[in-house]
């Protein structure tokens, strides 16, 4: 008995779209891009203060609303893709884009402390926050097409 070629055609189609709806699942939303910036900012922020109390809100509500973010995103995610289904250049893409916030975050705050100014970590963490929010995304969308472009024996 052989499929009709109209057939096939369909089957793959709805395969190709149930991948990329698994995908898209386990994409980390936009949103925890922004939300992990502003935890951030403001957890640097209380420590750089210097004042007791503020530090210790702050090292207490960073992990706090860390925690709560990764548990909203872990519940989002319908099913779990495989870790090969990213390859090698989705991997050295995230280890890029982490390596070049942390390094420019860490330049800039010897920089700033440098040059004398006030809170130097808080306004290197900045830009940090900034390639958090903007570039959490668009490392999302490449990592997208990275896992759909891979043939899928391999995901």
């Amino acid at each position: 008995m052989s499929i009709p070629p109209i057939d096939a055609e369909l089957a793959l189609a709805e395969i190709r779209a149930r991948r990329a709806q698994v995908i898209d699942s386990n994409l980390v939303p936009s949103w925890f891009w922004t939300s992990v910036a502003v935890l951030m900012i403001a957890f640097v922020l209380a420590v750089e203060s210097g004042v007791t109390w503020v530090v210790a809100l702050g090292t207490a509500l960073y992990p706090l609303g860390l925690t709560a973010l990764i548990i909203a995103v872990v519940r989002h995610a319908r099913v779990q893709v495989r870790p090969g289904l990213i390859g090698l250049s989705g991997a050295l893409a995230i280890a890029a884009f982490t390596l070049i916030l942390v390094a420019a975050g860490i330049g800039l705050g010897f920089a700033l402390e440098t040059a004398g100014a006030p809170f130097p970590a808080t306004l290197a963490c900045v830009p940090v926050a900034l390639g958090l929010a903007f570039g959490g995304p668009r490392l999302m969308a490449l990592l997208r097409r990275i896992m759909l472009a891979r043939p899928p024996a391999n995901s």
